[in-house]
């Protein structure tokens, strides 16, 4: 959706139409982006490399869907 509006939102912007800009979907500004897990939506443990959160990179690493990555055990 960010992307959808980007170029509406700029020309609003260097217009200065700041009423139009407020009609705009809440969801289109870019300062509401969250990174979400890519498989259950969840926004907090967020592992940016694997686009995963904590809990389901922890599952996936245990059932060795993740090539390279295992338990450490020592």
């Amino acid at each position: 959706m960010v992307a959808q509006y980007a170029e509406k939102r700029a020309e609003l912007k260097a217009a200065g139409d700041w009423k139009a800009l407020d009609e705009l979907p809440r969801n289109s500004s870019k300062v509401r982006l969250k990174n979400r897990c890519q498989l259950s939506g969840r926004p907090r443990g967020y592992i940016r490399y694997f686009g995963l959160s904590r809990v389901a990179f922890r599952d996936m690493a245990l059932n060795g869907k993740i090539p390279g990555i295992r338990k450490a055990s020592w």
